[in-house]
């Protein structure tokens, strides 16, 4: 791994580093690990450095790499901040899963409604596919007009069609913001327009475009698009990236007075595709600029690096009254991440998981997971499973198993006093 240094650990799941090196102590984990070792997995992970090698003018702003998750770079990312008409990526979402679903087919059609044209069409002076009043717009088109003109209008018109008013379709958003392991997104309205409940973090709106590119690539498509003409008039999708950055095919812009200027971008170069977000920013040049700096960074500066083969044994588990005291885990995936080219990330690797395991153990069956940190952030997390079945042990096994629990037990008990 050139010089990358990967330093290698256990954990339990639920348990504090004091009580994974009193179990290591009292049974004897593999590896050979001391209590440093936990104790550093720790340290490094409340010590995470969230700048470096880079820096930007963007107050919030997060660079992610697709296919991982594992995080470049990030600044400020768990800020709450107006995520203005970035946030109709949520809105495309919900279409798009009930699409999947079969709940909802493009070539449905939603009825513009009066609210819609005179608060999200032609009159509100926003942005808008000028859709004409009680006229009726296939969802295909809807989505053209909320994703590459950004249209106020189409949002609203889904939002009604698919939940009867803007309010009850902002609920169905927040519940599928928690769905996708998104916690702290609120939503007031389906467009982004003004509302003191539209708060995103550039984390969870570059955690959405990932969820978007990875499950919908079919319908991601529509963000490449650069143009959409509608009513007869002709408008260029809103994104400066799809024309200043090779690879660039999404995602959204977006600004109001409350949440500054701020885009939500995408490009794949070299058969790696990274992502970015950033908001606060006071021009859109700043917006496009910074984007795009930060994505030139990271294809600049990283490369991917293979920790793990797919399904070869990467440690193991301990098991409870089984004919055997360990399983072997693996992923069924390779585990990789993204590095610095100069080779001086500190790599962090760790199993976790909730044991013993109880037997009998079937292979296949998960078994926690590896987790990857990266110079002190979570880079990578990929789910592990048992290479092999282990079968119920006898009475005396599992008599000892116990006996070693109860030991075990012990000492977490006692230095849960200390």
């Amino acid at each position: 791994m050139r010089r990358n240094r990967l330093i290698f650990g256990t954990d339990f799941a639920r348990r504090g580093w004091r009580a994974a090196a009193a179990a290591c102590l009292a049974a004897g984990l593999l590896f050979g690990l001391a209590v440093g070792v936990a104790q550093a997995a720790n340290n490094s992970v409340q010590g995470a450095r969230k700048d470096e090698g880079y820096n930007t003018d963007a107050p919030t702003a997060i660079l992610i790499e697709a296919s991982s998750g594992s995080v470049l770079f990030e600044k400020n990312a768990d800020e709450l901040r107006a995520p203005s008409s970035m946030m109709k990526l949520m809105t495309a979402e919900v279409v798009f899963h009930l699409i999947a679903q079969g709940k909802l087919k493009l070539t449905d059609a939603f009825k513009v409604s009066e609210n819609a044209w005179r608060h999200g069409g032609a009159p509100s002076g926003g942005s808008t596919m000028f859709a004409a009043i009680h006229s009726s717009v296939p969802v295909a088109d809807l989505l053209r007009g909320a994703i590459i003109q950004s249209g106020n209008d189409s949002c609203m018109i889904l939002a009604e069609g698919i939940a009867g008013n803007e309010t009850e379709f902002a609920g169905v958003m927040t519940k599928r913001a928690r769905e996708l392991g998104m916690p702290l997104s609120t939503f007031g309205n389906s467009n982004g327009l003004p509302n003191p409940d539209n708060k995103m973090t550039v984390r969870e709106l570059a955690t959405l475009a990932r969820h978007i590119i990875r499950t919908y690539p079919e319908l991601y498509k529509i963000f490449g698009e650069r143009e959409f003409t509608w009513n007869k008039i002709r408008q260029f999708n809103r994104n400066p990236l799809l024309a200043s950055l090779d690879g660039a095919d999404g995602l959204k812009t977006g600004y109001t007075k409350e949440g500054g200027y701020g885009m939500v971008g995408s490009a794949v170069q070299n058969g790696t595709r990274l992502i970015v977000a950033v908001n606060g920013l006071e021009t859109k040049d700043d917006r496009a600029s910074e984007a795009r700096k930060l994505l030139e960074w990271g294809f600049r500066n990283f490369e991917t690096r293979t920790l793990f083969a797919a399904k070869a044994p990467i440690g193991s588990a301990k098991v409870f009254g089984g004919d055997a005291r360990w399983v072997r885990v693996a992923t069924t995936e390779p585990v990789r991440v993204m590095v610095q080219k100069n080779g001086n990330d500190k790599l962090l690797a760790r199993i976790v998981y909730s044991g013993p395991v109880h037997a009998p153990v079937a292979a296949g069956q998960p078994i926690g997971a590896i987790k990857v940190w990266r110079n002190g952030n979570v880079a990578v997390e990929e789910p592990l499973y048992a290479t092999e079945a282990v079968g119920v042990g006898t009475t005396m096994q599992r008599a000892f198993d116990g006996a070693s629990e109860l030991v075990i037990g012990m000492f977490r008990a006692g230095i849960a006093k200390l």
